[in-house]
């Protein structure tokens, strides 16, 4: 048997973000036998799913660019690694060091050299200046262009054809599950309550601040609501301060990243994804999946929506506005009954996903030998 097909993926760290979690989704799917990945991160720590990485198969360079910033460094290390890697394929999913990993690839002969836009905006303030300069610069050398969506892409695509590759998900693991529903509530102490989720990193996009004003409100409705707070990020210290100050703390949780999303989603009454900014919002597609009505801002990508359970409303909307609509919504008559056809139906299984990726690695492989000969 030949050796399967090595890609090699650049980003931040193997967080537990929503490109992160398409990789790995993608990378639990794909028939490693013919397709193998490998990741370079921007950090030296290991992080959410580096052990499952090199279970499967696949290697971790680390590196320290986003740390010393140095990047006459970390380009002599990348240039080691393309070539001792002989890799023929790289996808880049970090927009600040992308154009310099991808002009390094190009100067190694890489011949594949896919960009990835995962995102459909982001801060815009003085720091954030030279991040924007990095982006425009950034398909510069690509030979490929892929999005998480379409506003995703033309965010930074403008001028080049982009292809779409829906973050699909397991169908198999996110569904209603009524008997997880009653074991978890009943674990975490929340049978009588009403329940509102939230998946994200705990940073400036992920709008924790507005979300915390809108439960406030929530709470003056109904003092038995629960607020579960998933992820970890260098706001989480500030937003735990601001739910002391709104004498919040007994009706907040904070959960840390988790695993079995799956289960968890099962005890949420609504979902709620309030960003300023969105690629996709594959944790709004993920709580659908489970049955849970989903509210989000208008930043969120039309993509998103695949079941009735999808609601939007502006950020425009006063907080208490927001909390009306999630009590409202929580009643739908789809709430935890079974959506898989919807999701099915708009092309988000993981199953259609990885077979189009893996064909496209493996066409422009074949390519790429043909050449050769």
């Amino acid at each position: 048997m030949s050796e399967p097909i090595r890609v090699l993926h650049i980003l931040q760290r193997m967080e537990a973000g929503g490109s992160q979690t398409l990789l790995m989704n993608l990378y639990r799917n794909i028939n490693r036998n013919k397709v193998q990945f490998d990741f370079l991160v921007e950090y030296k720590e290991k992080y959410f799913y580096d052990d499952e990485v090199t279970q499967l198969g696949g290697k971790i360079y680390y590196t320290s660019v986003r740390q010393d910033f140095n990047i006459l460094k970390f380009t002599r290390q990348l240039r080691k690694i393309l070539q001792e890697g002989h890799y023929t394929i790289i996808h880049v999913h970090a927009y600040t060091i992308g154009y310099f990993v991808l002009k390094v690839a190009k100067e190694c002969g890489v011949k594949v050299r896919i960009v990835h836009s995962h995102s459909n905006s982001m801060i815009r303030d003085w720091r954030s200046f030279p991040k924007w300069i990095l982006q425009k610069l950034y398909p510069i050398y690509a030979t490929d262009f892929f999005a998480s969506s379409e506003d995703a892409g033309n965010y930074i695509f403008k001028h080049n054809n982009f292809i779409v590759l829906k973050n699909g998900i397991d169908t198999t693991r996110f569904q209603p599950n009524l008997t997880m529903r009653k074991k978890v509530r009943s674990e975490m102490n929340l049978e009588n309550d009403f329940v509102i989720g939230h998946v994200g990193r705990f940073n400036a996009a992920k709008n924790h601040n507005f979300l915390l004003d809108v439960f406030a409100n929530v709470v003056k409705i109904d003092p038995n609501a629960k607020l579960l707070l998933v992820g970890s990020g260098e706001l989480e210290k500030k937003i735990k301060e601001k739910v002391y100050s709104l004498k919040l703390e007994n009706n907040i949780l904070f959960l840390g990243n988790r695993k079995n999303m799956e289960d968890i989603y099962q005890a949420m009454d609504v979902f709620v994804l309030p960003s300023i900014f969105e690629g996709l919002g594959i944790v709004g597609i993920e709580a659908q999946a489970c049955g849970v009505p989903t509210l989000c801002s208008e930043k969120v990508p039309d993509e998103a929506n695949v079941s009735p359970l999808f609601y939007k409303m502006s950020l425009s909307k006063d907080p208490i506005r927001w909390a009306k609509k999630l009590i409202e919504i929580s009643k739908d008559k789809y709430a935890h009954k079974n959506v898989k056809k919807y999701i099915k139906n708009s092309g988000f299984d993981i199953k259609e996903s990885t077979e189009f990726l893996e064909n496209f690695y493996i066409n422009k492989a074949k390519e790429n030998r043909e050449e050769r000969q």
